[in-house]
């Protein structure tokens, strides 16, 4: 579309006007991902060095037994259970570099498309994730009646979804961080959560003024996409890649939440290379990314099916 002129004068663009190509590129946003900074990689130079496969060796519980005096001890044999991480899942990109188009070109846009696939490849990988540990959570940690000990905490479920507001907000992040608390041993350390945006919007809207919530009485809420350093001892991260689906006349979503133990992630073999086309003067630019998921503890892992009221 050209510039608006007269109606019946003469247009000039296309004949002593001419285009004129910029030599910047317009800015691309991305959905944040979070995979990174809520799974381990404990085992992921393991991985690169040997294999496509760890076997993940766990500590054993040990059979305790009450003592009296003069009883024959009863010796119980710990058995160490194992779990396996494979490295079978894989994302590419690839795209034709042609010697001319390059030699013109008046920006470096192999450079940028080459980014913008590096980007692309972390989104696809998060919300793969995103869309699947959440069914590993373990049975305490889920549905209307969660929490290991006292069994009193609404994480919603199909058909009956929890609804979230402004003013519950705050008491749902606390729920979910007492649920983790019911389960044994979880540290108190390196405990996080995601939520959609449409949830970090109430918390923004919520009364969060007491300090202790966020544990920074400078400021309640980060504008980084982390919202407090804590809040009920929980990061909270803000995805757009989390699961939803429609529950009744609801958009649900799958939250999930956790200590850092809960996910292991390693990749392997990430490739940029670039090799000579065969069929035209120029190369092929391609990249592979392969990666492997998994949940060791779903002790670790709660999951909070919710709606925006």
């Amino acid at each position: 579309m050209t510039y608006p002129i007269t109606p019946g004068s003469p247009g000039m663009s296309g004949n002593y006007i001419p285009e004129i190509w910029s030599g910047k590129t317009l800015v691309k946003f991305y959905n944040s991902t979070v995979f990174a900074a809520i799974a381990n990689t404990d085992y992921e130079g393991e991985i690169k060095d040997r294999g496509d496969k760890v076997i993940i060796r766990t500590v054993p519980d040990i059979v305790i037994n009450e003592y009296v005096i003069d009883q024959e001890l009863t010796y119980t044999k710990p058995e160490a259970s194992t779990v396996e991480l494979l490295i079978d899942k894989g994302f590419y990109y690839a795209f034709p570099v042609n010697d001319v188009e390059k030699k013109q070109a008046d920006i470096k846009y192999v450079e940028d498309w080459t980014k913008d696939a590096g980007q692309q490849l972390g989104i696809r990988t998060d919300k793969l994730i995103l869309s699947d540990v959440y069914a590993d959570a373990d049975s305490d940690n889920v549905g209307l009646t969660a929490g290991k000990e006292s069994h009193s905490y609404n994480m919603g479920v199909t058909g009956t979804p929890r609804e979230t507001t402004k003013v519950n907000i705050l008491d749902i992040i606390t729920d979910i961080s007492t649920v983790l608390d019911e389960q044994d041993g979880i540290p108190d350390d390196n405990r996080w959560a995601v939520f959609p945006s449409a949830f970090c919007g109430l918390i923004k809207k919520s009364d969060l003024q007491d300090a202790s919530f966020s544990g920074d009485a400078r400021s309640s809420l980060k504008t980084n996409g982390k919202y407090g350093e804590h809040i009920s001892g929980l990061m909270i991260h803000k995805s757009n890649n989390l699961t939803k689906t429609t529950d009744g006349a609801n958009t649900v979503f799958n939250c999930i939440a956790g200590h850092i133990s809960a996910i292991t992630f390693a990749a392997q073999l990430t490739k940029n290379e670039v090799v000579d086309n065969p069929k035209d003067f120029g190369q092929l630019q391609r990249g592979l990314e392969v990666f492997g998921y998994n949940v060791n503890k779903g002790t670790s892992l709660v999951h909070y099916y919710g709606y925006k009221g």
